[in-house]
């Protein structure tokens, strides 16, 4: 189980290594399910704005929306294939992409198929996020700040709305590895990042500030993050699919 994203303080759509998203209720109980539309493993998801379901397609190098029950593509790529992406308080979508040849990474923004902005160098021409296999989720601050989990370069890669590096959090100076792969924010501009191997999440400022830990011995590989309205945070646990609320 990959994704997680809050339909409503109620009600949370879920995907994984199948080609199906799920929608579920607090209880457990599958309310309505539906089929990518092209039959391949969707690599992440998101709630918009208006409540629509998005999600990429990494193999046909789509991005798609389901709306009622019909799946609309609103972004064909080409060159690049998208992983992650999340809806911002603006209503742009915020994807990260990774090219064909799988030698660079970025995120652009999107207002409905329009590309915006694209943001993958720093200052010195230097790439801000690497290449690796993982999924690089991303969230939107409430500061708008662009938060990147990037597991290859073991930090968090936090940029401003302007795609400008804002810092680098690579974890307590006392941790020896950390392998961030979830992320979400939440009312107080915290940003919370999966841990997954290390089976935590920490907690970090909008400034980059170590805050805590999320920890629990029955956490087994967190993952996929996300926050309702009221804070509560859901998070997934790969392996054993299923879906855990703090």
């Amino acid at each position: 189980l990959y994704s997680v994203s809050c339909l409503s303080d109620s009600e949370l759509w879920t995907c994984g290594n199948d080609n199906i998203l799920r929608l579920y209720n607090l209880q457990g109980e599958l309310l309505r399910s539906v089929q990518t539309k092209s039959g391949n493993v969707p690599w992440d998801i998101a709630v918009t704005r208006s409540g629509g379901l998005v999600y990429t397609d990494y193999w046909d190098s789509s991005i798609n929306l389901v709306s009622g029950t019909q799946i609309q593509t609103l972004i064909r790529l080409r060159g690049w294939r998208p992983r992650g992406l999340c809806s911002t308080s603006s209503g742009d979508l915020l994807v990260t992409m990774i090219s064909d040849d799988i030698k660079q990474t970025k995120v652009v923004r999107y207002s409905g198929s329009t590309e915006k902005q694209s943001i993958q160098w720093d200052d010195n021409s230097k790439p801000l996020f690497t290449s690796h296999e993982y999924t690089k989720y991303l969230s939107e601050n409430r500061n708008s700040d662009i938060c990147v989990p990037d597991y290859g370069a073991g930090a968090v890669v936090v940029v401003s709305a302007a795609g400008k590096l804002r810092f680098r959090y690579t974890g307590p100076t006392h941790w020896e590895s950390f392998g961030p792969v979830g992320i979400t924010t939440d009312s107080r501009g915290n940003i919370l990042t999966s841990d997954g191997f290390n089976e935590r999440i920490h907690i970090i400022n909008q400034d980059g500030h170590f805050l805590g830990y999320i920890y629990n011995r029955s956490f087994s590989t967190p993952w996929g993050l996300c926050v309702d309205s009221r804070d509560n945070l859901f998070f997934t646990e790969l392996y054993l699919s299923k879906v855990k609320k703090i």
